[in-house]
């Protein structure tokens, strides 16, 4: 099995600007085909729109409607 990097982001709705932290991970082996990225826990108010093993593609629905992406492209990764 392979070893999970995990980390903590701040998540912010860019509409309603509610925000908490979200508990994510991914798989720590690079010779992977993908990433295996998981949202382990949302704040309060978030919800998984449209899961997926990028962090670019996982979706985040906010309790106003919104829905935008885990991570932009060009966001720096942050651990």
């Amino acid at each position: 099995m392979a070893a999970r990097d995990r980390f903590s982001k701040k998540i912010t709705c860019p509409q309603c600007g509610n925000t908490g932290f979200a508990e994510a991970s991914e798989d720590d082996h690079k010779s992977r085909k993908h990433p295996g990225f998981a949202v382990d826990l949302l704040p309060r108010g978030f919800f998984e729109q449209r899961g997926s093993n990028y962090q670019e593609n996982y979706i985040i629905r906010c309790e106003c409607g919104r829905k935008f992406p885990f991570r932009a492209v060009n966001e720096p990764a942050h651990n």
